[in-house]
């Protein structure tokens, strides 16, 4: 299992990050998503720009403090753990994936994926949140 961390101070409300963050419906923010279909209240599905579809299922979910869910597809699945500290006007995230890539082939790349797709979620939701 692979396990990657990325922490950011978000200069917003935590119930703002928050709303964005756990709105699935709401995706156009995500510069990675082409899609995403809402299963039931628990179990969502991701769709890449290239259609690639993953698989999420929420395991925890206390509002503005912590969103936890299962995660996988073809080839991985993993868990992912987001937390929320309001520090003010401001907000602490700490948003952790732990990943088991399902192919061989692919274990040497995963750190270095899942670092790449943090950066770009973070970097996502900042330039979302200077819009607002």
């Amino acid at each position: 299992m692979t396990r990657s961390t990325i922490k950011a101070i978000l200069q917003h409300d935590v119930q703002t990050v928050w709303s964005i963050v756990t709105n699935v419906d709401d995706y156009g923010w995500r510069s990675d998503l082409s899609k995403t279909e809402i299963v039931n209240d628990s179990r969502f599905v991701e769709y890449t720009n290239d259609g690639y579809a993953t698989t999420f299922t929420v395991t925890c979910c206390e509002p503005c403090e912590r969103w936890e869910f299962d995660m996988e597809n073809g080839n991985m699945t993993g868990h992912w753990i987001g937390t929320f500290s309001p520090m003010g006007d401001a907000t602490a995230v700490e948003f952790t994936e732990q990943v088991t890539a399902k192919k061989l082939v692919l274990r040497p790349f995963v750190k270095a994926y899942l670092k790449r797709q943090q950066t770009r979620y973070i970097k996502d939701l900042e330039r979302t949140l200077e819009r607002r």
